[in-house]
């Protein structure tokens, strides 16, 4: 399965496990899919459901999304935009970076969203209590090439086709508002932040909102997989034993990176939570780093 990748970064893409997502979910398509923490939207975007609902905390997310969605961010607008600001971030360098995290966090432009998330370092998204993106420059003034503006522009094309080809809607809301709606027809993939990490002004989490996850998904009549971390060589996910046990549990080793040396190749256990019986999924082979995830880690931040 060639697995794309959507145009907005996030820390924890989900990109080298959708394949086994895929895979592991059982589902006959007639309801609606559900992602309460879209986050990138890789999974949902590649296994293409017909009815969706993509709903996360972040507004500015779901803004550039719906902006997709109604057509108000196309592919001519994305290439015009970058190409424009682009050229203006080679010559002004840092100073201009800060000019648009600045407009940005006065008038909250879906598109300078992009613009940020692509020059920032690392391709973080953090916010802070008062709402505004606070991740430094990514200290590239060439950031946008003509062949890395056309690899944004294609993103933007995928979705674009894919959502007017669908019954999609993305919403800013609450995971527990998004489960309350769940039927039995309906199928959810969650994935969550984890608990003490990656948290910023948008996306906290803590024991208390992972066990009003726990609690939503088990009250739900609808099919679920949730992902999460299992364990890694320094630490086990309690959240596995005192919550999650309760479901099916399958789990599979992959390796992150952390900085660009071989040597800093982790291994990692990932795990699904489903409340159906999965079928029996052959291991992987060990696929190529993404172009997209060598300047961090997959989980950088997340674990």
């Amino acid at each position: 399965m060639k697995v794309l990748i959507p145009p907005i970064k996030c820390q924890g893409i989900k990109s080298k496990l959708v394949t086994w997502i895929a895979e592991a979910f059982q589902w006959d398509g007639k309801g609606l899919w559900i992602e309460p923490f879209m986050g990138s939207g890789v999974v949902g975007f590649n296994l293409k459901p017909h009815k969706a609902l993509f709903c996360d905390t972040n507004p500015h997310l779901i803004s550039f999304y719906q902006g997709i969605n109604d057509g108000t961010i196309n592919p001519i607008v994305v290439r015009e935009f970058l190409v424009s600001e682009g050229s203006k971030l080679a010559k002004q360098g840092a100073d201009y970076y800060y000019e648009v995290r600045q407009r940005f966090n006065t008038q909250k432009s879906p598109l300078d969203f992009l613009f940020l998330n692509r020059a920032c370092f690392n391709g973080l998204i953090r916010f802070n209590r008062k709402g505004d993106f606070n991740v430094p420059f990514g200290h590239k003034p060439e950031r946008f090439s003509k062949a890395y503006i056309t690899k944004i522009v294609n993103q933007v094309d995928w979705v674009s086709k894919l959502a007017s080809l669908s019954d999609w809607t993305f919403l800013h809301q609450d995971f527990r508002l998004t489960l309350s709606g769940a039927t039995e027809a309906d199928f959810i993939y969650c994935d969550p932040p984890y608990a003490g990490r990656h948290t910023d002004y948008f996306n906290s989490w803590n024991k208390t909102d992972e066990k009003s996850l726990y609690q939503g998904l088990k009250a739900s009549k609808a099919r679920f997989i949730l992902s999460t971390w299992h364990s890694n060589e320094h630490r086990e996910n309690q959240a596995i034993l005192k919550l999650w046990s309760d479901f099916n549990v399958i789990t599979r080793e992959h390796f992150y990176h952390v900085g660009a040396n071989e040597s800093n190749r982790k291994p990692m256990l990932e795990a699904l939570v489903t409340n159906f019986e999965p079928p029996a999924i052959d291991a992987p082979k060990n696929a190529r780093r993404d172009e997209d995830h060598q300047e961090s880690s997959l989980f950088e931040n997340r674990l």
